[in-house]
């Protein structure tokens, strides 16, 4: 499984208050959209969400979103390692991803950007 980066995923209370900062951090536009009900901004190695708390609350169990050539191959190394895939891998906007929960309890999200896969 070839891994491509890391982004960090931070709940804020008001999104477009605290885009214009991230956006000058990272020297980027970002990239807006919603899902499940959660606004989201993607800029540089940054996941802004905001939205309704019981969904926020979800999401703040998931560690980090890593970003991998292959969300297949990507199940399969994770399984085969005694991971436990919680869900996916499913077609998201940009991509697939699936979310697995390492034998040492943490938690991520895998994406790629295969779309229609």
């Amino acid at each position: 499984m070839e891994i491509l980066g890391a982004t960090l995923r931070i709940c804020v209370d008001d999104l477009d208050a605290s885009v214009p900062f991230y956006e000058k951090l990272a020297g980027g536009q970002a990239l807006r959209f919603e899902r499940g009900g959660v606004s989201v901004a993607a800029v540089g190695c940054f996941l802004l969400m905001s939205g309704p708390e019981a969904e926020l609350e979800v999401l703040r169990k998931v560690a980090a979103t890593i970003a991998v050539k292959n969300v297949e191959e990507a199940h399969h190394v994770l399984t085969d390692s005694g991971a436990q895939v919680l869900a996916g891998p499913v077609a998201t906007p940009v991509g697939r991803n699936l979310i697995a929960r390492h034998p040492d309890g943490a938690v991520y999200e895998y994406v790629d950007r295969l779309a229609g896969e």
